[in-house]
């Protein structure tokens, strides 16, 4: 496969940022500016190389197989996506090293990818006539008179956001098989020059499965499907299904733990940022309470070194993410000297003064189960000193598999960060561009510290719910308009904005009180609460 680099070896420039605003490679060019390159390790770069990715596979696969339509699904750890077909069977081997072939010619042909304006109207009969009735529906939603539309190989389409101006920049992808569809492999933005191989075998990769049965049980298919439910008075019901399904795993995850109870001591529980670990954990101590177990809960947050001793990163400032923030040696001493009994003061850590002071003491019997919660949980570095066949471990994640139609995703990332937002405002007096300006690091640091250990999980929970970026359009909306234009973090929010248009804005009055989204939200009755050995 061709590296995806440029003469000087810097990763390909797929976009640029044109005074404050992201542009496309063919845009023109009329007055004298500063651009910075776009490339493909970075963020916008690389969902710009997916997208385009997406559409060479979608118009190619019109052109040999016209009455199939390709669905991209969900993405894979290993970078990718995995993919279906419906109105055809399932691509063959044979067919898909035809498709992946006709792709390379198409590539190797370096054809433009076209972009039009499009009126609305016009747009929604384009599609009807194509029979693309989720893209019609979509449209609905629609504000702006006009749609841009790509073309390619005689298809047109609507991609949700920009794209490479041709199918030369295209080189690094490839196709398999997978589990009665296809996998469509990239490079990850962290190895822009090459394709991992792939990897089905995961627990990540079941749960988007569970998740898209989710979806099926509840009709909702897409975007617009939810956006039915809404305007059909249908909110109440969704909700409450939502939250019985987070329910009903949360039960058997605690059942689970129930049946371990003459091993299991102590519950590990991670996940990325915004994941809704802190509610999860909560509910999970709930669960086992009244499963007859006795939880008592710590926090890693507790157990960082002081201030003064935390990591930092190369440009010198303190890397908040690193796994050497926590006071490892003290934890695991703490955690062992709890399991054997004995009386313990706990630690507490003070933000504001950015130390560890002394907390409360307290004594637990064999009948009580440790949880554990923090974004390193899962590390086997963090409790070397600790047995562990006494473990168990859950990663949490808002996996989101409501796409907006069959071949525009939407990004767990994304989701992630617009919960962040609303909390981040809510609940710490960050603005919205505090928070963006903010999350490029914390993704490093998942990278690194986070989403490697996650096949370490015996069991892992997906805190995504079906209608969460319809409640959250009417919360973060106005925060993301507040941001000053001209700013990366403008690009950023305007990017959001992009994404949030296609929601009908939906109230929070009817979602429970102990969602994981009123984490995000407030109004949580977990909000304070603290297992605490009884």
């Amino acid at each position: 496969m061709a590296a995806a680099t440029e003469g000087d070896g810097k990763p390909l420039a797929v976009a640029g940022i044109v005074d404050g605003r992201l542009a496309e490679l063919c845009r023109p060019v009329s007055r004298d500016g500063v651009v910075t390159p776009v490339r493909l390790d970075s963020a916008d770069g690389a969902r710009i190389y997916r997208r385009s990715l997406v559409f060479l596979l979608v118009a190619v696969a019109a052109r040999l197989h016209p009455e199939a339509r390709v669905y991209v699904e969900h993405s894979i750890t290993s970078g990718g996506y995995y993919c279906r077909v419906e109105g055809h069977e399932p691509l063959t081997p044979a067919e898909l090293k035809e498709l992946e072939a006709e792709m390379r010619k198409v590539v190797e042909a370096d054809l433009p990818i076209v972009l039009q304006e499009m009126p609305i109207a016009e747009a929604r009969e384009h599609f009807r006539a194509a029979g693309d009735e989720d893209k019609v529906a979509l449209l609905q939603v629609r504000q702006k008179p006009t749609l841009m539309v790509y073309s390619l190989l005689g298809t047109q389409d609507y991609l949700h956001g920009f794209m490479v101006p041709s199918t030369g920049c295209l080189h690094l992808f490839a196709l398999e098989p997978a589990d009665h569809g296809f996998l469509l492999r990239f490079p990850r933005q962290g190895a822009p020059d090459t394709v991992s191989p792939a990897r089905t075998d995961t627990p990540l990769y079941d749960v988007f499965t569970e998740y898209s049965n989710w979806l099926r049980a509840l009709g909702i298919r897409n975007v617009a499907g939810l956006n039915a439910a809404v305007e059909q008075g249908r909110l109440t019901e969704l909700i409450l299904v939502t939250e019985a399904l987070h329910e009903q795993r949360i039960s058997a995850i605690a059942t689970e733990i129930t049946r371990r109870r003459d091993r299991v001591r102590t519950i590990l529980v991670a996940g990325p940022s915004s994941s809704g670990k802190t509610t999860f954990a909560r509910r999970l101590a709930v669960r086992l309470l009244a499963l007859g177990m006795r939880p008592l809960a710590l926090s890693t947050d507790d157990y960082f070194v002081d201030r003064e001793h935390t990591p930092r990163d190369a440009a010198g400032d303190y890397d908040f993410e690193s796994l050497y923030t926590v006071d490892i040696a003290y934890l695991n001493q703490q955690i062992n000297q709890l399991i054997a009994g004995e009386v313990v003061q706990l630690a507490q850590f003070d933000f504001k003064e950015g130390r560890r002071k002394p907390g409360p003491s307290v004594q637990i019997s064999a009948e009580h189960v440790l949880i554990v919660e923090g974004i390193h949980a899962l590390n086997p570095d963090l409790l070397p000193q600790v047995d562990p066949s006494l473990l168990y471990r859950i990663y949490v994640s808002a996996l989101t598999q409501l796409n907006l139609d069959r071949c525009n995703r939407i990004s767990t990332t994304d989701t992630r960060l617009i919960r962040r937002i609303a909390r981040d405002s809510r609940s710490r007096g960050y603005s919205a561009a505090q928070t963006i300006s903010r999350w490029e690091s914390v993704r490093r640091g998942e990278r690194r510290w986070i989403f490697p250990f996650q096949d370490y999980a015996d069991v892992m929970f997906n805190s995504a719910l079906t209608y969460e970026l319809a409640v959250l359009k009417p919360v973060v909306e106005p925060l993301l308009a507040q941001i000053e234009p001209g700013t990366l973090e403008r690009i950023e929010a305007n990017r959001l904005r992009a994404l949030l248009q296609w929601f009908r804005p939906a109230a929070a009055e009817e979602i429970p009180s102990d969602s994981i989204l009123r984490e995000f939200l407030g109004g949580s009755t977990l909000e304070h609460y603290r297992p605490w050995p009884l």
